[in-house]
């Protein structure tokens, strides 16, 4: 079976159709300008050695070429064998803030949709790490432990919604805390070693207010766990729009009617990363920032999880490379201009 090593580069074929489009456009345009000018026999006068068919097959044989060079980049791949080898990684929680505040539109769409692609693209980038999964408000619980099937957590992920937890608020403090049950810590079943393995990830818009987050994170810390933050929103102050039924039915308000309004409490989440020996993130750049966290991660201790199969697979990225060559040659060879000494029309008797 053959798969991809870089899917998303595969994206580039949504370019051809456009180009196709555009290559039609320029034809029809130019027809109707030569229409304009002269009519079509006064033009096959002028232009005796116009031909109709071969710069459509040019054009065809560029594009043929374009995908693939498209397909070569994206580095086509065969499973060749399975073998047995050893599973090693890292433990990575993930605290995902979900109180009212993150449905805050600050950010595009909103805080929530936001942290839940962060944290989709931050399993793009991990191997074999396990994963596990901590919502917060104003308290915290363990939503999935720690597990290597990504694709049960982007599910979990997915799923996440603010009307997952009644009590609200920003418990920063208790997520760590819960992320540090999912790793095993304080569980009296299973001795805990302290080692440079595992690392909690905080996803939030820093406005804490129930406990001391910093002191949990030098807790942490002290554990041989490094504490990661991301931010998400801004510090301008926006307001919190509610909802009911999926339908936007306003601003939240306080006991006197103002709009309620949040920010991005940057410090609070710079101070939680540097107690937690960490790197603090801004949603404004979270592309690079997860790069940067990941090469974090990749320098943690990695435990052997126990042997596992895995499937040795080989490039073939020769073949399409071959291909684009190839038509680019034949587009090259193929002049525009009718060839009156290899004429195919002639040879087949066709007028």
């Amino acid at each position: 079976m053959v798969h991809f090593e870089h899917t998303h580069i595969l994206y580039l074929l949504l370019v051809v159709p456009a180009l196709v489009a555009l290559y039609v456009w320029l034809r029809i345009r130019r027809r109707n300008r030569l229409e304009a000018f002269a009519d079509s026999q006064l033009l096959h006068s002028l232009m005796p050695d116009e031909s109709r068919r071969r710069p459509h097959v040019k054009f065809a044989l560029l594009m043929m070429a374009l995908c693939c060079l498209i397909l070569t980049w994206a580095n086509p791949q065969v499973g060749t064998k399975v073998v047995k080898g050893e599973r090693l990684g890292s433990d990575i929680a993930v605290c995902l803030d979900i109180s009212r505040s993150m449905m805050a539109e600050d950010v595009t769409p909103n805080r929530l949709e936001r942290s839940q692609r962060a944290v989709s693209t931050l399993l793009d980038k991990l191997g074999s790490d396990r994963v596990s999964l901590i919502v917060f408000a104003g308290s915290a619980y363990i939503q999935m432990p720690l597990t290597n099937d990504y694709s049960a957590t982007r599910m979990f992920v997915d799923q996440t919604s603010c009307d997952l937890i009644q009590a609200q608020g920003t418990a920063i403090g208790e997520a760590i805390n819960k992320a540090m049950e999912s790793f095993g810590y304080g569980n009296p079943d299973i001795p805990w070693q302290k080692k440079q393995s595992r690392a909690i990830i905080v996803i939030s818009d820093g406005e804490n207010h129930e406990d001391d987050a910093v002191e949990v994170a030098r807790d942490a810390a002290s554990e041989g766990v490094k504490v990661f933050t991301i931010g998400m929103g801004s510090d301008k102050g926006t307001p919190i729009p509610e909802y009911e039924h999926g339908r936007n039915i306003g601003y939240k308000k306080d006991r006197d009617g103002n709009v309620v309004t949040t920010r991005l409490n940057e410090q609070m989440l710079v101070d939680v990363a540097n107690a937690g020996k960490g790197t603090y993130v801004r949603s404004a750049n979270i592309s690079s920032g997860i790069n940067e966290i990941v090469k974090q991660l990749e320098q943690l201790e990695k435990d052997n999880y126990g042997n596992a199969l895995f499937s040795e697979y080989e490039s073939r990225y020769q073949y399409p490379l071959a291909a684009a060559m190839l038509f680019l040659l034949a587009e090259v060879l193929l002049f525009e201009k009718r060839n009156n000494k290899i004429n195919f029309g002639k040879i087949l008797n066709r007028k």
